[in-house]
């Protein structure tokens, strides 16, 4: 952790925002791959505890931006791989708002619009199949993540639930 870091670190969350369509966690894999394999600033156990930690916590789940922020680089890290991936992509979003209101119904929107469904559900799966292979040491592990996967999937109720069982599990297997 070194300020040598602060320059990559907001550089590579500048590139990310501009990729992340479908939310930040979309782009979780190359995250994962930017901050664990290219810059080694965390291991793959710490950067999955990051995420579960941003996804308890109230707020946005790109909260996991400013946790790996604050590893890197302390408070200033934080604040500037937020401003980073947040920035950028607010930009965007508020010239395609303004962009989509003077074309609505254009054709060609609807066409774009629908093309980018596919591409936000490949880039949300891929985050998925990543940290559940970053948890996947040993065969309860992998238990919990296919009945959490399935358990979301196939039922109607609150991923929360999802949440609950698992700390609970953590609490009585990771004593």
């Amino acid at each position: 952790m070194e300020e040598d870091d602060l320059w990559p670190l907001v550089t590579g969350f500048l590139a990310l925002s501009l990729m992340s369509v479908g939310g930040g966690i979309a782009v979780l894999p190359e995250m994962h791959r930017m901050v664990v394999e290219n810059h080694g600033w965390m291991d793959d156990l710490a950067f999955a505890k990051r995420y579960a930690l941003a996804q308890a916590a109230p707020g946005p789940n790109i909260m996991v931006v400013g946790l790996i922020g604050w590893h890197v680089a302390g408070p200033v890290g934080m604040v500037a791989a937020m401003a980073a991936m947040c920035g950028p992509t607010s930009a965007l979003a508020y010239g395609f708002a303004r962009l989509r209101r003077r074309v609505a119904g254009a054709r060609w929107m609807r066409v774009f619009e629908r093309g980018m469904v596919p591409i936000a559900i490949g880039l949300i799966a891929a985050s998925g199949l990543l940290l559940a292979s970053g948890a996947a040491e040993g065969w309860l592990p992998i238990a919990i993540s296919a009945a959490s996967t399935l358990f979301v999937w196939r039922t109607r109720r609150s991923p929360l639930w999802v949440l609950v069982v698992g700390a609970a599990l953590g609490g009585v297997f990771l004593r």
